[in-house]
């Protein structure tokens, strides 16, 4: 296959059958993948605190700071997350929380080593977000590639690619405006690389954004990872409108699938794209057949549960779909960044 252009990417999306992408995006998948095998993870993203000055008209989650129910976990709080997750099998964390700005950057440091101290390599975790990294470097005056040096150090090995949604400055001036630039996150995802760290790619599609907001996000997509290939990973998930200040309604299952599809086609240097059980449950299975070859199957996320996501937490059940589709499907855990072992 050959590399496609936004013109023709938009082409596909907007006159291209099912079928058609279905087949394109399977032989995408297969210059990495077995046709008929699917890596998943059992993962658990512990929301820290909710206290988050972002703002983002989307988030159903947050509180302003000395807003009633705000709260910050204790290290107990999160060894006890973690403990359970071990015990259902799993052993990949996300942290996330958002902007909290009672919280340092080392309070982060102190609690990212006392994790990695107390588990070693039994888990491994997801440190952040880029969004929550930009924060947290500009809070403590350091430069991003300080920073991230700062996390390394603490044991970090992984900052998602979270906190993008849809990276275009028209897009944040609407609904995140106190989330800084695309330039910014792009810069500090860049640093994350430069340090030795893995990182991901990661969108949101659903809210008001239009078909060139999309591409562009790939295109962007695509473009850093000609730059850096540091990008592990492209996971795509939908908005979910419940609670939140912009409402709205969710995209259908349909419309998932064919995105899915476009993104393998058209991030044609990206090994691994993801499909998002958390907020297609059942649907998200079937996108393996839209060039998607990899899931995990959460057991929290309270940031998505707030808008209405739904937890499934019999992990059999669900992994009977995928190999009812025809897919043999295997655990993986998450890969120690090179430069770190």
């Amino acid at each position: 296959m050959t590399r496609i252009s936004v013109d023709e990417a938009r082409e596909l999306w907007l006159h291209g059958s099912d079928e058609e992408l279905r087949t394109l995006a399977a032989a995408a998948r297969a210059r990495y993948h077995d046709p008929h095998r699917a890596t998943y993870m059992v993962m658990r993203i512990i929301n820290y605190t909710n206290v988050c000055v972002a703002q983002c008209d989307y988030c159903a989650f947050y509180v302003l700071p000395n807003q009633p129910g705000g709260y910050v976990l204790s290290r107990e709080d999160v060894f006890a997350k973690i403990d359970e997750l071990l015990e259902l099998g799993g052993d990949l964390v996300g942290f996330n929380g958002g902007f909290n700005p009672k919280l340092p950057l080392d309070y982060y440091c102190d609690l990212f080593a006392a994790v990695r101290a107390r588990y070693g390599d039994r888990i491994e975790f997801y440190a952040l977000t880029i969004a929550e990294f930009v924060f947290l470097a500009d809070r403590a005056k350091l430069s991003y590639a300080e920073a991230a040096a700062r996390l390394r150090d603490a044991g970090v090995h992984w900052v998602t690619g979270g906190g993008s949604e849809i990276l275009t400055e028209d897009f944040r001036k609407r609904h995140a405006k106190w989330k800084y630039t695309v330039v910014d996150y792009f810069e500090a995802q860049k640093a994350i690389v430069e340090a030795g760290l893995r990182t991901t790619a990661t969108m949101v599609i659903g809210f008001d954004e239009t078909l060139d907001e999309r591409l562009e996000h790939l295109q962007r997509t695509r473009d850093f990872q000609d730059e850096t290939n540091g990008l592990f990973s492209f996971l795509c998930w939908t908005y979910k409108p419940y609670g939140t200040a912009l409402g709205g309604t969710e995209v259908s299952a349909n419309e998932y699938h064919r995105w899915i599809a476009l993104s393998r086609i058209f991030l044609d240097n990206v090994e691994h794209v993801r499909t998002s059980v958390l907020t297609q449950n059942e649907e998200a299975f079937r996108a393996l057949d839209y060039g998607a070859d990899d899931f995990d199957l959460p057991i929290e996320d309270e940031v998505t549960e707030k808008a209405g996501a739904r937890i499934e937490l019999d992990l059999e059940r669900l992994l009977a779909i995928p190999r009812r589709l025809g897919y043999d499907v295997e655990y993986r855990r998450a890969e120690r960044p090179a430069a770190l072992v």
